[in-house]
């Protein structure tokens, strides 16, 4: 069943979704395998078309998957999937795969639906989830283990993403998680408006 908050993100306003620096959940798939980890280091680069880059380091099963299938899905969790996010950012799908446990998904009972563009799985209960094609750099991949992805088709919580921009308010449970270190995570905060400040008065009025 198709969740009814869950909307189109035009693709010219795609790169607000992770413009406020939230912690990320990368999930790729190829020749019917899929994993999914969590990466703190995401961000959008370029507008027109609609680019983001994120670091994934080379022991991950999910930086394999990707450069085989040159797809991946960058995906924004929740305060209320802290544990998960920890949990898919420090057990090895690889592991799993090789001991016959299953992947990530089953084990932790994750549930997925389908994108708009690409194969790889798309977490449910996110609030934001960008489809992206992977932009080949090999010197950048393979010497500081950076990815650039143009992202093709984007979604967001519309209880919490309206119009273009994040509102959380009444929504405690849909702020987003941003990583500090060791499983620890602040949660995104009430919105400030700023605006230009005057500038000094000439020397000597």
């Amino acid at each position: 069943m198709t969740d009814p908050h869950r909307l189109p993100v035009p693709l010219a306003k795609a790169y607000r979704l992770l413009n406020h620096g939230p912690t990320v959940l990368v999930s790729a798939a190829h020749d019917g395998a899929r994993n999914i980890m969590a990466a703190a280091w995401s961000v959008p680069i370029d507008f027109d078309p609609p680019k983001v880059a994120v670091v994934l380091d080379k022991s991950t099963w999910t930086r394999k998957l990707l450069e085989a299938s040159g797809t991946f899905v960058l995906q924004v969790p929740v305060v209320t999937q802290a544990n998960l996010v920890e949990t898919v950012g420090s057990v090895s799908g690889l592991a799993l795969d090789e001991a016959g446990d299953g992947d990530k998904f089953e084990r932790y009972g994750l549930q997925t639906f389908a994108g708009a563009v690409i194969d790889a799985p798309l977490l449910e209960g996110c609030v934001a989830w960008l489809e992206c094609r992977l932009i080949p750099e090999p010197h950048n991949q393979e010497t500081y283990d950076l990815f650039l992805g143009e992202v093709v088709a984007a979604h967001a919580d519309s209880r919490v993403f309206k119009e273009g921009h994040w509102d959380f308010t009444g929504h405690d449970e849909l702020r987003t998680l941003h990583h500090i270190a060791g499983g620890h995570f602040l949660v995104i905060g009430e919105a400030v408006q700023g605006s230009e400040q005057p500038p000094l008065p000439p020397s000597g009025a």
